[in-house]
């Protein structure tokens, strides 16, 4: 059966994923409405399903909410998706229906506007191998229009007797907080305003009925792949009804388009799932994996960086008595971070000056490179493309590349200005730097950083500055993209100062995310957790340095540090040089056995328990637990294992002692946690074969 049907007597359009089913249709007046998002339905029963809508209460009232993308036209009182203003002062959109195609698991729906020559698709996408429901629009015109907003989707779910939010709120160092909260009757904003997806806030959210858990209820989510500024409005309305649109751009922006002109929006996805929050999360993981990552089944390797052992002192001779202990400790890639180019010697200089540092790096960095490969390991380095420092030679030949308002103040953060990438000529000297780097010297992994937000975002004499907001982000990855057209050995980190940067649309352009700047292991704890909500473990970089933490000055044991870094693509990233020898072999021994988990947690199934996380694949079971300050006779509860043969029998790789699936999933597993605050235990099960 087709995974896009069109019932053409009722004008329903049917999308199939494996274990959902999405329904949209026209009504009378051609406006496209939101029909069912859910478990699977039939067609013969999708074209049962109500679109007619009760008149309004009173004049003060308007339609219900539930259409695919909101105009102003008309009795329409939700936040708009489309805001359009025309020549002749005309605003919103009135639909007249053009058609569609089906193409496989794509299906575009066109319309135009009834009185202007102005055109909107919305697209649709389903894989046969994903639950998501992809979504994005384009707008084509024949007269010159104003964009005050253009979202990717909209999306409606079920009327319920109350609704829950979950997102993420944090800030720098403490990304990825999960809220689980009632949703308010009005408007929830959801929002970047700094040019980036955020430290403080993620593009994606949940709603549920308030009684959804982690194994069980049903989730309704939502994930948008913008790197830049963007917002989500959730609705929900006294008559009950629950609604999201987003997409691109804060609010306040406009732009416009010119006759011929065609904008196209990200894409906003969507998941359905019947089985909780940890459901969702899993069908996430799937999608990200086999339709977001460029390279998603190469094992991402075990990492040193030597930002936290150097600093701004980065040279020759300590990067290399660095990557002999990085290799000495089982890493596979080396990469040396800030401070090794121009006039880098703290934050204030050199930004913009992407050649070697000649006091530090003589003869360059042939003979560093060449070391880190003898070693057995491959060679990464740290770069900033979008940013620059007023001390440095590229300031003080091009002041006007940056962003800037004439007569205003250049705003200094982290004594950085941020490069107008939506400028062909500074988006070209970019690209041509990057390749010339990465192409003379072999590069194999890029460590891209942007460690500050937008300020004054303007572009004097160029066209329609506020879309610098969007086209920066285009040029980001159209750079990437090239790059890795160019090279394609090469693989990317994404990193704005920690996790300021996390998001589907730089995911589908690197292969790993730094989740944080943050690597104090009890606080990486939540950090992680939040993260897994929609991105998965292959993804997430986490590294084990030292104690106490540089950022929080907590102490804790080595083995407790590794098992939290065990659960996503580990690294390391502390002074190797004060490391005694009894920790170098003991680090040893622990990235030893991460190689032999790798598999399992990076390419798993992720189950999160409640102090631990589980990670399946094939017949290999990995439990990765974790026990911060302990309160004096608190009990150590089991943790029950999830979706295993209730049948089968594991046996602990370590200990030899077998399990049966059923107690496991029942009764527990109880982790051979050491005493005491911070504690730990990697636990390895294997399905014997009956």
């Amino acid at each position: 059966m087709s995974s896009v049907t069109f019932d053409a007597a009722s004008r329903t359009y049917v999308l199939r994923t494996p274990s959902t089913c999405y329904v949209l249709g026209l009504d009378d007046g051609d406006v496209p409405v939101h029909l069912h998002w859910g478990p699977e339905l039939t067609v013969e029963q999708a074209v049962t399903l109500p679109r007619e809508q009760a008149p309004p209460a009173s004049s003060f009232d308007g339609r219900r909410a539930g259409e695919e993308l909101v105009t102003e036209a008309g009795a329409r009182f939700d936040p708009p998706s489309l805001q359009i203003a025309f020549p002749d002062g005309v605003r919103g959109v009135d639909w007249r229906h053009l058609g569609h195609t089906i193409d496989g698991g794509g299906l575009t729906v066109r319309f135009r506007d009834a009185l202007h020559p102005f055109e909107v698709d919305l697209h649709y996408r389903v894989h046969p191998d994903s639950d998501a429901v992809e979504r994005w629009t384009t707008l084509r015109t024949e007269v010159p229009v104003t964009v005050l907003r253009c979202d990717s989707a909209a999306w409606s779910v079920p009327a319920l007797p109350g609704y829950r939010l979950s997102h993420a709120v944090g800030g720098w160092s403490a990304e990825n907080g999960l809220r689980r909260v009632e949703l308010a009757v009005g408007e929830t904003v959801l929002t970047s305003r700094r040019g980036l997806s955020s430290h403080h806030a993620n593009p994606w959210l949940m709603l549920d009925g308030g009684d959804a858990t982690e194994e069980h209820g049903e989730v309704w989510s939502g994930a948008l792949a913008w790197s830049g500024s963007w917002r989500v409005t959730v609705t929900h309305t006294p008559s009950g009804h629950a609604t999201w649109t987003g997409g691109a751009g804060h609010e306040g922006l406009t732009w416009r388009l010119e006759p011929g002109e065609e904008w196209t929006t990200p894409v906003f996805s969507g998941v359905y799932a019947p089985d909780g929050f940890g459901g969702a999360s899993r069908r996430w993981h799937e999608h990200v994996a086999r339709h977001v990552l460029p390279v998603p089944d190469e094992p991402r390797p075990v990492l040193y960086n030597a930002w936290e052992a150097v600093g701004f002192e980065a040279a020759e001779d300590n990067q290399k008595e660095l990557a002999a202990l990085a290799a000495r400790v089982g890493a596979e890639l080396f990469v040396m971070d800030d401070a090794w180019f121009g006039g880098r010697t703290s934050d204030r200089a050199g930004l913009g000056d992407w050649w070697p540092n000649p006091a530090r790096f003589p003869q360059g960095l042939t003979p560093l490179i060449d070391e880190v490969h003898r070693l057995g390991m491959r060679f990464g380095l740290w770069v900033e493309p979008e940013m620059v420092n007023p001390d440095s030679d590229l300031y003080r030949a091009h002041p006007d590349w940056v962003l800037h308002m004439p007569g205003r103040p250049r705003t200094l953060l982290r004594n950085q200005l941020v490069l107008n990438l939506a400028r062909q000529d500074v988006a070209d000297w970019a690209h041509k730097w990057l390749h010339k780097l990465v192409g003379e010297h072999g590069i194999d992994f890029l460590k891209w950083d942007c460690n500050r937000a937008f300020t004054e975002a303007g572009w004097p004499g160029g066209p329609d500055q506020d879309r610098l907001w969007i086209e920066h982000v285009r040029s980001v990855y159209s750079i990437m993209d090239r790059l890795r057209a160019d090279h394609p050995h090469l693989r990317i980190e994404a990193c704005a100062g920690g996790g300021g940067r996390t998001d589907l649309g730089i995911m589908s352009r690197t292969d790993q995310v730094w989740t944080s700047d943050n690597t104090d292991a009890h606080d990486r704890i939540a950090i992680q957790r939040g993260f897994s909500q929609i991105y998965p473990a292959r993804a997430m970089a986490a590294w084990v340095t030292d104690s106490p933490n540089p950022l929080t000055r907590r102490r804790t044991p080595l083995a407790f540090r590794f098992h939290v870094a065990m659960a996503g693509a580990l690294g390391l990233g502390g002074n190797l040089l004060e490391w005694s020898s009894a920790e170098l072999d003991e680090a040893a021994a622990l990235v030893a056995a991460y190689k032999d988990i790798r598999p399992v947690v990076q390419f798993g199934t992720q189950h999160r328990l409640e102090y631990g996380v589980q990670h399946t694949f094939g017949d290999r079971v990995v439990v990765l637990a974790w026990r911060g300050p302990v309160a004096h006779g608190a009990p150590l509860v089991p943790l029950r294992l999830r979706a295993l043969d209730p049948l089968g029998r594991y046996r602990d790789e370590d200990t030899g002692r077998v399990h049966h699936g059923a107690v496991l999933m029942s009764s527990g597993l109880a982790p051979d946690l050491p005493r005491g605050d911070y504690a730990s235990a990697l636990v390895r099960l294997r399905k014997e074969n009956p």
